[in-house]
């Protein structure tokens, strides 16, 4: 599919993560993966952050308000819990989480993992999305989505090499 993979391995597609526990016939499935130059430690607090807000464009799917850009004062993600906030509102449930390793959540029909893999010094953070709906629209939502989780990924990248 187009635009389906970003930034990862073949071994990194091949590899199975949590959310493909949740949707075990995927119609729709992307993968997109950065390296961050810091520790899993240093990553998981920002990954925690996507409770408060998206941290993409935050013009388009924050209505213009800027995500934080230091870290607050969060709990952990808690299985059930609201995974984020986006346009003023909760969205999204969180189905599992491994602290400093991986959060997985579901968003409407979209299942997506978000793992950490330590690398010597760095990390590498990979996002898993997969949906069992949408085989008409999911060239669409890879595209889209493609644009929208590359600025995250990068956005998170860049936060947690600062911190």
């Amino acid at each position: 599919m187009i635009a389906d993979r970003w930034g990862v391995t073949d071994a990194e597609v091949a590899r199975r993560y949590p959310c493909d526990e949740s949707v075990t016939r995927p119609v729709f499935e992307a993968w997109r993966g950065v390296t961050v130059h810091a520790a899993p430690s240093f990553v998981w607090p920002w990954i925690c952050q996507i409770q408060l807000a998206p941290y993409s464009y935050d013009w388009i799917d924050n209505l213009g308000r800027r995500s934080p850009r230091q870290l607050q004062d969060v709990a952990e993600p808690a299985v059930g819990a609201p995974f984020t906030r986006s346009m003023g509102r909760r969205m999204g449930r969180v189905l599992s989480v491994e602290p400093n390793r991986q959060l997985t959540a579901r968003l409407a029909h979209v299942v997506m993992t978000y793992w950490l893999e330590p690398e010597g010094d760095t990390t590498r953070l990979i996002l898993k999305l997969v949906s069992d709906k949408g085989r008409l629209t999911a060239p669409l939502l890879s595209l889209g989505d493609l644009v929208m989780a590359r600025r995250q990924l990068l956005n998170f990248a860049r936060l947690a090499e600062s911190t």
